[in-house]
């Protein structure tokens, strides 16, 4: 069987208890030896007080763990030797260490805890898995609102709150406001142009007007209605109006026309 190894010391005061790195390295090293099991390798993470979370993904930023479930993407592994699980409950890393273990047909040994498995059928494994996949969905719901409250705060301000960025602007790396995308943005200056001249014009007429001139979309491509009616719906926008749901405020962003 292949086996990998999993350690992690957040804090001073759990080193000086016991759970220093190098004793967990030595444990798993010596329980695979005593078991028969090839251990290919140990993977860390040291220092790392309250692990941060990635809002929208529900990941969690730890470098070793990470890298040991994309390890388990391209290496079968059978099973992920720790000390002990019980450090993982404070958090939500055990529900996803235990999602990605089950995709890939892994389980963890524990060597203080000789029968848990995260396939086993116990009732109490059962409530506490139970527990924390109400904990994950709790967890995810909360984080929706935050981030909820936290862009509509920032609408009512006419700032920039999300989502894909209106054509005719861009936002660079960095940067909380959108920024006016000067080719693009003759572009819409010239499709305006054109309803106000050509009233009675279709759709489908003024995208071929633009195509005519020479414009063309942000992947390079000939316009069509669907993207021209896109840009004239969100005239307000491009006055400088910002619109997130109910919300409309002064944006922040420079107007267009």
């Amino acid at each position: 069987m292949n086996i990998v190894g999993y350690i992690r010391v957040s804090t001073q005061g759990q080193a000086r208890d016991g759970y220093s790195l190098k004793y967990q390295e030595e444990e798993i090293k010596a329980y695979c030896k005593e078991q028969g099991l090839s251990l290919i390798h140990i993977f860390r993470d040291e220092g790392i007080s309250g692990a941060k979370l990635n809002e929208e993904a529900l990941e969690i930023d730890r470098v070793g763990l990470q890298e040991m479930l994309a390890h388990l993407s391209s290496v079968q592994i059978d099973y992920v030797v720790v000390l002990n699980t019980s450090r993982w409950r404070s958090d939500i890393v055990k529900v996803l260490i235990q999602r990605e273990l089950k995709k890939y047909g892994c389980d963890i040994k524990s060597i203080e805890q000789p029968f848990y498995s995260i396939h086993k059928k116990d009732p109490n494994d059962f409530l506490v898995n139970g527990l924390m996949e109400l904990l994950d969905q709790y967890q995810r719901l909360e984080i929706a609102l935050k981030l909820t409250k936290g862009r509509n705060k920032k609408a009512k301000e006419g700032g920039y709150a999300g989502g894909r960025v209106t054509f005719g602007y861009m936002k660079q790396k960095g940067e909380k406001e959108l920024k006016i995308h000067n080719n693009h943005a003759e572009v819409v200056k010239r499709l305006f142009e054109l309803k106000q001249i050509h009233r009675k014009w279709s759709l489908s007429r003024l995208a071929e007007a633009l195509n005519d001139e020479g414009y063309q979309t942000t992947q390079g491509k000939a316009f069509t209605k669907v993207q021209v009616k896109r840009i004239l719906d969100r005239k307000s926008f491009y006055q400088g109006i910002y619109t997130y749901g109910q919300i409309q405020a002064n944006g922040k962003h420079e107007a267009i026309i």
